[in-house]
């Protein structure tokens, strides 16, 4: 499985974005999938994922109430709907896909067999 993320760019907080992770390869339809990030200097971290069946997970409820993951198996797609966006942010946005994985591993990046290249989002004040 290939994953192509796109959609980052520079905004201004408060502002909305849309991160896509296009899949070839492979169909996703059984595959649980992930956004991560990675800020300057801080470590990889989870922002939200979904397991085969369209449950969700997110890391914060700051991050549930803004954030807004999503898949079009017809597309081979998984986004992620970023709004209200703020400084904190600003990072670099992985997508990852796993086969099978579970709803509560979903926040484990290890676990992940497949990661897109990262789209870099900055969110100025």
């Amino acid at each position: 499985v290939q994953l192509q993320a796109s959609g980052g760019g520079l905004v201004q907080a408060g502002d909305s974005l849309r991160l896509s992770c296009a899949a070839s390869g492979r169909t996703l339809r059984n595959y649980g999938l992930g956004w991560f990030r990675q800020a300057p200097g801080k470590e990889r971290e989870f922002v939200a994922g979904m397991n085969w069946s369209g449950s969700t997970r997110y890391q914060t409820d700051n991050m549930k109430g803004r954030l807004t993951i999503s898949r079009d198996n017809a597309k081979n797609t998984v986004y992620l709907q970023m709004n209200n966006l703020e400084p904190d942010d600003t990072a670099v946005y992985y997508c990852a896909a796993k086969q099978g994985i579970i709803w509560s591993s979903l926040g484990v990046a290890s676990l992940y067999d497949y990661w897109g290249q990262g789209t870099l989002v900055t969110v100025s004040s």
